[in-house]
């Protein structure tokens, strides 16, 4: 945690406004941040998924909008969902490990998402969340925070063990385009994963009483 920094109160009672309230208003990661913080998640207690990535990027951080940029245009194909309903929080919950943007890592890419972040606002938030059928974790990062010692030595071991984490978790490569030479080495994945991917997200956002 960063010098300085004073921890959000949080109430195992407070609702899903008071929380959300609190994690939008957040600024134990202020001193570190480049761009200031700018927490962006979007939640509400009817969700049926569950997105959890990394952290934004400077055109989320921009915007305020989770996921809205090319990663997000792959996820979406991912997941076979248009943009009018991957942002109906009423059915998908978007909450990155980092919810603030974290920064330009000197080696390439953005650093890592903040580490006091996700023990501090996805336990609280998770609360709310009793009707999730399915958390898809994207990214290495998503996977270390929610499977812990389940998790393999690697996220490609990991993803390719996604049968032994449903129905509760389904783990993924992030979309970037940095992982096109991933998904071209490792074929099974559009092959066998997506196809089920597919399925089980059209039965929950859209067959799942909406």
């Amino acid at each position: 945690m960063t010098a300085g920094a004073k921890v959000p109160d949080q109430d195992q009672d407070q609702d899903l406004a008071a929380v959300l309230a609190g994690a939008r208003a957040c600024r134990v990661c202020a001193g570190v941040l480049p761009l200031g913080p700018r927490p962006v998640l979007r939640v509400t207690d009817t969700a049926r998924l569950l997105i959890v990535g990394q952290a934004p990027g400077t055109r989320v951080h921009e915007t305020g909008i989770p996921w809205n940029d090319a990663s997000g245009d792959r996820l979406r194909r991912w997941l076979r969902l248009d943009r009018e309903v991957f942002y109906d929080a009423s059915r998908v919950a978007i909450i990155p490990i980092g919810l603030c943007y974290p920064g330009t890592d000197p080696r390439g890419g953005d650093r890592p998402p903040r580490p006091e972040c996700a023990p501090l606002w996805h336990p609280p938030l998770h609360r709310h969340l009793k009707h999730l059928g399915l958390t898809l974790l994207v990214g290495g990062y998503a996977q270390a925070f929610h499977l812990g010692p389940r998790r393999k030595d690697s996220v490609t071991a990991t993803v390719e063990a996604w049968r032994d984490y449903l129905p509760e978790f389904l783990p993924m490569p992030h979309p970037s385009w940095r992982n096109t030479g991933w998904l071209g080495r490792h074929p099974w994945f559009e092959a066998e994963v997506l196809p089920e991917l597919g399925r089980r997200v059209a039965e929950l956002v859209h067959d799942g009483g909406f």
